[in-house]
C-alpha cells in the first residue's frame, strides 16, 4: 500500500482552494495525499461545509475568541490528534506565530495570489492583492505557493504561475482568473510534491 502524508487544510473563507484539493484527491491526482482534517479560524466559513460534505472532519477555531496562544495550543492539539504531517494554508487569514511555525519546519505551505515578491506582505490578502495589481497597472500577475518559515513573508518558493491581466478587468474578475488558472492548479501540485517527499521519509523509517 502506498504511503501517504496526512494533511490538514487551514481555511478562513469560502474554501475554493480546499475544493480544488479535494477534487484533485478524488480524481486520483494526489496519490501521496490524504486530507484528514480541515480547520477554520472563522466558525462561519463555508469551507467547513465543503469539508463535511466530503466526509472530512471540520473544526472551527476562532482566534478572535480564544486569543493567539490558546488558539495555537488548540490548533496544535488537533494537528497532533489527527497525526498531521503537512499543514496547507488555503485562504487562511490568521497569522501564525514564529514559535508555532518553528515547530513545523518545511511542513507548512501557503498559496498567495500574486507573483511573490510582488504584492505580498502586511495588508495584501484576498481582493486587496488584485486591487493593488490593477492600481499599479501591471500586465501580468499570478499565484505563488511557498513554504512558510518564522520570518514574516519568508519561506522557499515552490511553484509560481503567471496569469495575464486583461483590459476591463475588475478585482473580482482578476481574482477568479488567478484562482482558476493558477491557485487551483499549483496548490494540488505542491501538496503532492511535498507529500511524496514525506511519504518517502516515512518508508525509510519503517
Amino acid at each position: 500500500m502506498l504511503n501517504k502524508a496526512r494533511i490538514a487544510v487551514l481555511v478562513s473563507g469560502g474554501g475554493t482552494n480546499l475544493e480544488a484539493l479535494l477534487n484533485a484527491q478524488e480524481a486520483g491526482a494526489l496519490p501521496h495525499v490524504e486530507i484528514v482534517l480541515v480547520l477554520s479560524s472563522n466558525p462561519e466559513a463555508y469551507a467547513l461545509e465543503r469539508a463535511k460534505r466530503r466526509g472530512v472532519p471540520a473544526i472551527p477555531l476562532s482566534r478572535k475568541q480564544l486569543g493567539q496562544e490558546p488558539f495555537e495550543a488548540a490548533l496544535m492539539e488537533a494537528l497532533t490528534q489527527y497525526r498531521v504531517d503537512l499543514v496547507v494554508l488555503a485562504g487562511f487569514l490568521s497569522i501564525l506565530s514564529a514559535d508555532f511555525v518553528r515547530r513545523w519546519p518545511d511542513r507548512i505551505v501557503n498559496v498567495h495570489p500574486s507573483l511573490i515578491p510582488a504584492f505580498c506582505g502586511k495588508g495584501y490578502y484576498g481582493l486587496k492583492v488584485h486591487e493593488a495589481a490593477l492600481r499599479r497597472g501591471v500586465r501580468v500577475t499570478g499565484a505563488t505557493v511557498h513554504l512558510v518559515n518564522e520570518i514574516p513573508d519568508g519561506g522557499r518558493i515552490l511553484l509560481q504561475k503567471a496569469v495575464d491581466i486583461l483590459p476591463g478587468d475588475t478585482p473580482e474578475t482578476l481574482q477568479r482568473r488567478v484562482m482558476e488558472q493558477a491557485e487551483w492548479v499549483l496548490l494540488p501540485q505542491a501538496a503532492e510534491q511535498l507529500a511524496a517527499h514525506i511519504a518517502t521519509e516515512k518508508e525509510e523509517h519503517l
